[in-house]
């Protein structure tokens, strides 16, 4: 990793009004390194949003340091807020203002200019003149990303950038994150589709109750996981050979169905084959993959939902 730009230590947010108060965020240490793209990932409620509203200054952590470029994001907000981009999962746009002059006034906020055409790199240089109002859902949140890459900023943070978008639109803006990277930009982004984080992120952080539970490359992330075989057999067909991992079956019409979880995706599926080829049986509808991203996270919201269930 590339020196941090990015540091959060020990960081806390809690909520208080007239009840009891509330701790969104528990405690979380990152640190994120210049030119990396960071996911921050997690359940509805995990804390996301508390926590990046923290980093990008727009509130103070209740305990903990942060830092972002040496500096308090919230403390030295203009000097932070003059580096970064910050795409929130809503603007509030006023409805009567075109896009083109949208992207106009917000530039006149910033202290460091550039004359990047931001709404044909979003794809938008078409609807300069139409009124915000006029723009679909999917190209308002091209406007919001427009925006945040004004003033060709060292740090992006997207919070659920490509909520919205059509797969094509959604595609488009991977590729223009991708050339921010190119450039050594940091970005930060949380994010329900978990193929996204996937395909963009270096590495990546799941919270769940306010906490960092796991962190590091998606390999990392699905290391513990176990990969899964699916297949059917034919109801007149013998029992498969005794594998590493453990087998479930579901007898129905057409045969029975097994799922095999295995720790040895590779070992299991040759002698699995072997097997239906020297007995000649067809193995029906088979599936072969390994531990997934989406598995490892609903490992862990199962894990959490365990945890609260008095009675798992």
């Amino acid at each position: 990793m590339n020196a941090p730009v990015i540091t959060t230590t020990g960081v806390r947010r809690t909520y208080r009004g007239s009840g009891a108060p509330y701790e969104a965020v528990r405690g979380v240490d990152l640190s994120i390194g210049q030119g990396e793209l960071f996911a921050l990932l997690g359940t509805n409620g995990a804390g996301k949003t508390s926590l990046l509203e923290v980093v990008e200054g727009l509130a103070p952590a209740s305990a903990g340091e942060v830092r972002v470029f040496g500096k308090d994001p919230y403390a030295d907000r203009a000097a932070v807020r003059a580096r970064t981009g910050i795409m929130l999962q809503e603007a509030g746009f006023p409805a009567d203002v075109r896009a083109g002059e949208m992207v106009r006034m917000w530039a006149a906020t910033l202290s460091r200019r550039s004359d990047e055409d931001v709404l044909a790199a979003v794809g938008l240089e078409h609807r300069a003149g139409v009124a915000v109002s006029s723009l679909s859902g999917g190209e308002r949140r091209r406007l919001d990303l427009a925006l945040a890459l004004l003033g060709r900023p060292d740090v992006l943070f997207l919070d659920e950038p490509t909520t919205g978008l059509d797969p094509e639109s959604r595609r488009d803006a991977w590729s223009i994150v991708r050339s921010r990277l190119a450039e050594g930009v940091t970005v930060v982004l949380t994010t329900h589709y978990l193929e996204e984080a996937e395909e963009l992120s270096d590495r990546l952080a799941i919270m769940h109750e306010g906490r960092v539970v796991r962190e590091g490359t998606v390999a990392d992330i699905v290391a513990g996981e176990p990969a899964r075989i699916t297949f059917t057999l034919p109801a007149d067909a013998p029992a498969p050979p005794p594998l590493l991992g453990s087998a479930e079956r579901e007898r129905g019409v057409a045969g029975t169905r097994y799922v095999v979880t295995t720790p040895q995706l590779q070992e299991d599926l040759f002698a699995l084959l072997a097997w239906a080829r020297d007995a000649g049986v067809v193995l029906g509808d088979l599936d072969a993959r390994a531990a997934s991203l989406e598995q490892a996270f609903l490992s862990i919201a199962a894990d959490g939902a365990a945890a609260l269930d008095p009675a798992a």
